[in-house]
């Protein structure tokens, strides 16, 4: 086994790269590899990627139930594994798995895996309820150490993992190398990297919290979100009867371990008298709509999906108090605030309070209303990211905010189903740059367009969880299904707006970047600056508005314009700024101005308003800004200027925000 291990490798790419290569069409299976450097040294990374449950939130167990020793001082393991599903469509997977661990002569720790099978002589292994028994085909890690400290990893996984038993509509999940290795064999990387970042920082954030606290709670929200969509027997779930369509699947829980984890209490010192848990789960497939642009939606517009009643109920059950947590804002979206807590190191997932305005009601004074303040959880944001789920998790915590809060996370998964094709361009989904070719050379835009998005297909799975009391279980259930109901009609009408092929028909959500009212604001835009500044603008061939529209599209400064009201909001952004601004046109609107400035910059700002209403513009010293995903970025200098109509009146003020970058 020790000379398959070294020979397995042969062929990983060089030190400090990472990449992800497909298996021969030939081979059984999928299966990618990546190699990469990390600042750890080779046994902790070994330790790391070893306890799978802990970076892999697919993985719900791996048990390990031998172990025996090599004549060379390696380990030989028998492990068994377990795998929820994705979505409600689909079983979940195991494994009986060998382990070999080894460390070779140069140092390098060499860590293989592969599925025991009868045929090798092992044991038969009997099915398991709720699992498809899957195989991994040989696997593993080779860690080199590196001179002056940290390692070479390199990392190969091979499954097969029985796409036969899943829905046709499913199965491209199963046998994509690119799902496979966005989901393991990446995630395993970005891990390493983020733990040996938190290892070389301060032990505490700007929130009191320690790196390692806001990971765990990260993952209490997606394993929480797994076990509920799952709804394995052996943690107490069972079905219980629909209403005559089966749509949507209600379980319930009343064992004492899932009670105990969501000890739930009011700040008056009385308990909550909730007696179970009920779980609503649904899925449903999503046509030509980006998981990215979806989850965005759903993220920053809760008000066209959620209910109220429904979150005042969720949160009913936690405890009532002032909330402790103090920080900026980055963005208030109709009527719910987001207040960041950590996110990791490439962006991928963000963790966030969000802060529901006076929805819920204190039960010592139920006339007042009050605060709700949910811990979400969400990734998936990156349009880029071929292959990569959308998540939105959140769930209802307690004035205290503890570490070891109670969680009953609900939310939404987004899977792609078509991760083979083209990576989808940022913002794609409301066809921005094709928008701006209008007439018969936009003809070519928009069929290119849709040659590459037309076909996009995604499964969305939902689940959401509320506490009840016993004795209410039918009535909490027909609400429950009502609102699941709600949520997918939602959804619905949310995935047709977005949908390219929607905006690009001439319907009344096309973006407007098409239309006559957008070429009229750019020439205004590009007018009021060479009046106030005495320069051009752009450096334009043509002279049509058309053409000076797509100029401004793609000009390299972020160019935005923000309303003339008592509180700003952006109203038009060119390519560069919503990229900026990590942001789309349908959620432009809901920024404000001042939200995307600290303190300094909003006085600066406040300072040098007159100037622009009397003087026309103003330049702004470099600074450091905020996009509405709270990423903090930094600009040379900016100018601001005032946007006169043809009637001379000011219409908006445009910012125009230059040599900016994400620090």
């Amino acid at each position: 086994m020790l000379e398959h291990s070294i020979n397995f490798f042969q062929t990983m790419p060089g030190p400090d790269s990472s990449g992800i290569i497909a298996i021969s069409h030939g081979c059984t299976g999928v299966g990618a590899r990546a190699c990469g450097l990390v600042g750890l040294e080779p046994t902790r990374v070994a330790e790391i990627l070893k306890d799978r449950p802990s970076w892999f939130r697919d993985c719900r167990a791996v048990d390990v139930l031998n172990v025996l020793p090599t004549a060379n001082g390696g380990t030989i393991e028998l492990l068994y594994m377990q795998l929820y599903a994705p979505t409600t469509l689909a079983p979940g997977r195991d494994f009986w798995l060998l382990r070999y661990t080894s460390v070779l002569e140069d140092g390098s720790l060499v860590v293989c895996e592969r599925s025991l099978k009868n045929t090798q002589n092992g044991p038969s292994m009997p099915p398991v309820q709720h699992f498809v028994r899957a195989e991994m085909l040989p696997s593993g890690y080779l860690v080199r150490p590196c001179e002056g400290g940290g390692s070479i990893i390199h990392i190969v996984d091979h499954m097969d993992l029985e796409p036969w038993s899943v829905p046709e509509v499913l199965r491209p999940l199963y046998e994509s190398s690119t799902v496979l290795a966005q989901k393991t064999t990446m995630v395993a990387l970005r891990q390493l990297r983020q733990m040996a970042q938190e290892a070389s920082q301060s032990n505490v954030t700007n929130w009191g919290r320690r790196p390692a606290a806001l990971r765990a709670l990260s993952q209490r929200l997606s394993r929480g979100f797994n076990e509920a969509l799952n709804g394995f027997s052996d943690e107490g779930w069972s079905m219980i009867g629909n209403d005559g369509m089966d749509d949507v699947t209600i379980l319930v829980n009343s064992s004492p371990d899932k009670l105990m984890g969501s000890n739930l209490s009011f700040t008056n010192g009385f308990p909550a008298v909730s007696s179970a848990v009920l779980c609503a789960k649904a899925s449903m497939l999503l046509q030509n709509v980006p998981p990215a642009i979806l989850l965005r939606f759903l993220r920053e517009h809760r008000s066209e999906w959620a209910d109220n009643n429904i979150d005042a109920y969720a949160a009913a059950a936690v405890k009532v108090g002032p909330f402790s947590l103090q920080g900026s804002r980055v963005g208030s979206f109709g009527g719910q605030v987001i207040l960041p807590l950590a996110h990791t190191i490439e962006h991928e997932e963000f963790l966030e309070v969000i802060k529901l305005e006076g929805v819920g009601h204190s039960p010592e004074d139920p006339i007042m209303p009050r605060d709700v303040f949910l811990l979400q959880l969400c990734c998936g944001m990156d349009e880029n990211a071929v292959g990569a789920c959308a998540e939105l998790i959140f769930a209802p915590i307690d004035a205290t905010f503890a570490d070891d809060a109670p969680l009953l996370p609900s939310g939404f998964r987004i899977i792609p189903l078509d991760s083979g094709k083209e990576a989808s361009s940022p913002n794609r989904t409301l066809d921005l740059a094709a928008a701006l070719e209008v007439g018969p050379a936009g003809n070519r835009a928009s069929s290119d367009h849709s040659a590459n998005s037309g076909c996009t297909r995604s499964v969305m799975t939902i689940a959401f969880e509320f506490a009840f009391e016993s004795h209410m279980q039918e009535h909490v259930a027909s609400m429950t299904r009502q609102y699941i109901r709600s949520i997918i009609s939602s959804v619905q009408r949310v995935a047709l707006a977005l949908s390219p092929s929607h905006l690009g028909s001439q319907a009344g959500l096309r973006s407007p970047l098409g239309t006559p009212e957008a070429q009229t604001l750019a020439r205004w835009i590009c007018q009021s600056y060479r009046s106030y500044l005495g320069v051009e603008l752009l450096k334009s061939n043509g002279e049509g508005s058309e053409s000076i529209l797509k100029t401004l599209w793609h000009h390299s400064d972020a160019i935005m314009c923000c309303s003339l009201k008592v509180l700003p909001i952006f109203t038009f952004a060119n390519q560069a700024g919503l990229d900026m601004l990590e942001t789309t046109l349908v959620a432009l609107q809901d920024i404000t101005l001042e939200k995307i400035f600290d303190d300094h910059g909003r006085k600066t700002l406040c300072s040098e308003f007159p100037q622009i209403m009397q003087q026309g513009f103003t330049c702004l010293q470099g600074g450091i800004c905020l996009s509405s995903m709270g990423r903090p970025v930094s600009y040379e200098r900016a100018v601001a200027w005032k946007v006169l109509n043809d009637e001379e009146n000011a219409h908006c003020i445009c910012f125009m925000f230059i040599n900016w970058s994400f620090v």
